[in-house]
């Protein structure tokens, strides 16, 4: 629902919080107004620092599976493409206002399908066996 929240709303959040006001195009409270009390905000939209947008995670998660031959997407792939975004940012980017990669981020995509085949390759492997001599 656009704009459930206020300013106010967040301003008796506890201090320094993390915003994320995904609703798109109207996001749940205005990402201007909640940065006027948050450390943090994302948004899923365009036209607002830290837009939080499936494109980050696809195609890249698709391609990681294909070249895996992954038959099921876990919860250990979704972190790795998780991970995989985060460090696309890098440490001497990261700030309030950037907190993902852009959109537009030629590295993120073959970055996040390495870190889902390496996953799911691993996943996949069957177990040792042990010589019982």
């Amino acid at each position: 629902m656009p704009n459930l929240l206020t300013g106010d709303d967040i301003a008796g959040m506890v201090p320094d919080a993390i915003v994320f006001a995904l609703a798109n195009p109207d996001p749940e409270v205005d990402p201007r107004e909640a940065r006027r009390y948050a450390a943090v905000v994302a948004t899923g939209r365009s036209d607002q620092p830290n837009q939080i947008n499936n494109v980050l995670a696809f195609p890249g998660v698709f391609r990681g599976m294909l070249d895996a031959h992954a038959e099921e997407f876990t919860e250990d792939m979704a972190l790795a493409a998780a991970h995989a975004i985060a460090d696309a940012v890098g440490e001497e980017k990261l700030n309030p206002s950037v907190i993902v990669p852009s959109v537009f981020d030629v590295r993120v995509a073959p970055a996040v399908a390495a870190a889902v085949r390496d996953v799911a390759k691993g996943a996949s492997l069957p177990e040792p066996e042990l010589d019982a001599e």
